[in-house]
This record gives structure tokens, sequence and C-alpha cells, in this order.
């Protein structure tokens, strides 16, 4: 199978690194225009020049999501596109008793509402056109709420929702929405908690990333993190014309820490 995105527009956001760097990458491979986003100008500058070495149609616009203005901004600068990756997210290890309010907020203004003002914006257009995708990159901590972090998975389980309502007002058309659902993945910021968990625990960061799976997924049947380009495989999928009748779905990319068959 030959994925082809050449005459379609994509934007990513919080692609400057790690996931959503990858999935950018991955789109602008299949011959989609990308828009990077990133909050400060110089990283998504870095970023739109990391993919433009490899010949890829690629711009960057700088803008933080996790607010109204931001996400206004953005869509002022870019007022349609074909896929929406609603990749901008973060996470934090705390204990629900040290959690305060304005940590629930923050979490929930970057990882929910980011991706619920762009898909206000730019999936009305995508209905006109009759052709759209909008990707939402949820996590398996949506359905298996991890106790060290209470508040990131209650924000990944809200996505999962968002997601599978809007793909109710797609009904007809051919315009879908769906959620990928990554478990570990050694991203860059990933990748420093685990460097953390080395040297607290004085072992390597293999020796860490094998105890942290053990301990944490131990239901994990690949039994590793995942890489950044194995998430972005995925999601490239379904942002393409091969996956047409992929709609209103939690696709799991999370090694089998979850387990069910459904």
């Amino acid at each position: 199978m030959k994925i082809d995105l050449s005459g379609k527009t994509a934007l990513v956001t919080g692609s400057t690194a790690g996931i959503g760097h990858a999935i950018a990458k991955g789109l602008a491979g299949s011959g989609a225009s990308v828009v990077i986003n990133g909050r400060g100008q110089d990283k998504v500058d870095a970023a739109v020049r990391k993919l433009e070495g490899s010949g890829a149609k690629v711009r960057g616009i700088a803008a933080d999501v996790s607010t109204a203005a931001g996400c206004k901004a953005l869509v002022a600068a870019l007022p349609d596109v074909d896929i929406l990756v609603n990749n901008a997210g973060i996470f934090e290890p705390k204990g629900f008793f040290e959690i305060p309010d304005e940590d629930w907020i923050r979490f929930f203004e970057v990882n929910v509402m980011s991706g619920v003002r762009l898909s206000r914006a730019y999936m009305q257009g995508m209905l006109k056109r009759n052709w759209g995708r909008i990707v939402f990159i949820s996590s398996e901590s949506g359905l298996n709420i991890p106790a060290e972090m209470i508040h990131y998975g209650v924000t990944k389980t809200a996505q999962l929702a968002v997601a599978r309502g809007l793909a109710q007002l797609t009904q007809g058309t051919a315009v879908t929405v769906n959620s990928v659902l990554p478990g570990p993945t050694m991203s860059e910021g990933v990748e420093t908690f685990v460097k953390d968990l080395a040297r607290q625990n004085g072992q390597s960061v293999d020796e860490a990333a094998a105890n942290f799976v053990r301990q944490h997924r131990p239901s994990s049947l690949i039994q590793r993190f995942a890489s950044v380009e194995e998430i972005a495989n995925m999601v490239v999928f379904v942002a393409s014309k091969e996956a047409s009748a992929t709609n209103g779905a939690a696709l799991r990319a999370e090694g089998g820490i979850v387990n069910t068959i459904a």
C-alpha cells in the first residue's frame, strides 16, 4: 500500500519534537504539505529546518495552543487544513493529593481544550469540502488511569470522548475523526524522565526503562517503550485516503498493555 497525501495540508500541534515531530515527518514523507507548531519561534524554526533538509514541504507557525488566543492566532495564520493532528500535550507524575486545582486546569487546557478549539475551527471547512481527517493523540492512560498521574489520565479519557462525539457529526461524509492511543514511547520528554529515574536509582537508562515497563505497565506484550516512529506510522495511516472506513475509533498503538480483546 502506497499512501499518497499530495495536495493535502496537515497541521500537527506540538510538533517541534517527540511523537509530534515524527508524525510531521511521516506525513511530509507521504506528500502532505505540513505545518509545524510549537510555542517558541526558535524551536519551530529548528524543526522546520530539520524536515526541510529531507526535501519535505513544510512551514512553521509558533502559537501556544493551550490558550484561546494562541489557537485564534494559529487559525488566523492557517485558515484551512485537510488533516489536523491534535498532538500537543503535557504529562507529569505527581501524587493525587499533591495536584492543586491549577495543575488540573493547566492539563485540561493543554491536553483537551487545544484539540476542542482547533477542531471547532477546522472541522466545518472539512465538512463543506467533504474530506478531512482529525486525529487526537490520546494514550493508553485514558483507559488505564495511572495512579501516579491521575490528572493526565483524565485528560486522555476526555480526548477519547471528544473525538468520538465529533465523529458522530461526520455521518455520511468523507471526514473522519479518530484517536490514537500510544503506550510508553521514547520521546525526548520521556527519555529525560527515564534518565532521571536512572540517576535516582543508580541504574543505566536501559535498566530504568525496562524496570518502568515491568513495574508500571506489567501487562505490556512488547515489554519495551515504543519508538516515536512506530506511533507516527499509525497516525499517517489514519490520516490517509486508505483509512476511509476507519471513523470514531480509538486505535491502540500501546504494545498490548490494555488487556482486552476490543
